[in-house]
């Protein structure tokens, strides 16, 4: 069945049917992957978003090859990527020889870096988001080459504005967001000084029912715990549209490589959408703070023009996910961290 908004269930049962959902392709994936020639490679595919969008890939394109590449240390990944088709390749992306033993695919997403816990060792947050892309560059210089980066390396700009765009000068606070301007910075350098194909996948805020925005703030609804709107404004995107767009990348890559905004194309107040979960769970939300002028939001047109609009609308997410809280289904508890206004992670 292909993704389209007429095929998008009422609810997703469980984790089983959410990665199926993750994994289902839409008509404009499979075409765009037919402009592209070639195996698939995704380097750092055990995080959040990684094994779906491996699914995809091999959804979308079943005849074609499908690696996987981490250090796999969760072997239950491994053994899901496996019973999808999907090749896997266990290596370590700080190991030079290791990466130079990996086969030369054609197309490549990055997916490889650190967030969560960044400013516990900082050192090691430079090294896996500005070293590892550096490494990477260099070892597949005729690849195409999507890699993902973050949102969070524009400034903060005005909410009642349209967001930051792609010819915004990147300006984060924390050191986080620096380092994945430094990520950006190795796969531009080498891009130019080899000709390598791109993009740099600037995504703000990809959410499934595990974990994100709507995650977070259903949650603390549901519990009664305090929401503190400070950082009042917010855009994001449903995690099988974000990876679409990625793959799609490929079929869109420039010389050299360029970024492109991919987020909802909504500004989203946090006051409203904790509203709207108080409303579904009959509970008002417990707010705190005041609503800043500023926040981290991205404008998306480019993608839009690119790519058309989401498959799955904010509402559809909304209630997806209040009833996924509602019947205390598996969270992956890694707050996304939203409501940070200093870089700080």
């Amino acid at each position: 069945m292909l993704l389209t908004r007429q095929t998008l269930p009422k609810t997703i049962p469980d984790i089983a049917a959410l990665d199926d959902l993750l994994c289902r392709p839409s008509q404009a994936l499979i075409d765009d992957l037919k402009k592209v020639e070639g195996d698939i490679m995704i380097l750092g595919v055990a995080g959040k978003m990684g094994p779906t969008l491996a699914g995809l890939a091999k959804a979308a394109a079943p005849d074609r090859r499908v690696i996987g590449v981490a250090r796999f240390s969760d072997a239950g990944v491994k053994d899901w990527l496996h019973a999808r088709g999907i090749e896997t390749i266990n290596c370590d992306l700080m190991d030079e020889k290791a990466i130079a033993a990996l086969p030369k695919a054609p197309n490549i997403v990055f997916m490889a870096g650190r967030k969560f816990g960044a400013e516990g060792d900082l050192s090691l947050t430079w090294a896996m988001n500005a070293h590892v892309p550096a490494l990477v560059a260099q070892a597949f210089p005729s690849s195409r080459i999507v890699a993902f980066s973050t949102g969070c390396i524009y400034p903060f700009v005005p909410v009642d504005g349209k967001g930051s765009s792609e010819d915004m000068a990147p300006n984060p606070p924390g050191e986080y967001a620096q380092s994945c301007v430094g990520r950006e910075r190795m796969f531009e350098y080498f891009s130019h000084k080899f000709g390598t194909p791109g993009r740099l996948f600037r995504l703000n805020y990809a959410i499934d029912m595990r974990y994100g925005v709507l995650h977070d703030i259903a949650t603390k609804v549901l519990t009664g715990a305090p929401i503190d709107v400070s950082l009042g404004h917010v855009n994001f995107i449903w995690q099988g549209d974000a990876s679409s767009q990625a793959l799609r990348c490929l079929a869109h890559c420039t010389t050299p490589t360029s970024p492109i905004n991919v987020s909802g194309h909504e500004i989203l107040a946090v006051r409203d959408l904790a509203a709207k979960f108080g409303a579904r769970f009959g509970r008002a939300p417990v707010l705190t703070g005041k609503e800043e002028p500023t926040a981290w939001l991205t404008d998306t047109s480019r993608a839009v023009e690119l790519f058309g609009l989401p498959v799955v609308d904010t509402e559809q997410l909304i209630a997806w996910t209040a009833d996924w809280v509602s019947r205390a289904m598996p969270s992956l508890g890694k707050p996304t961290k939203y409501e940070v206004r200093d870089g700080r992670y």
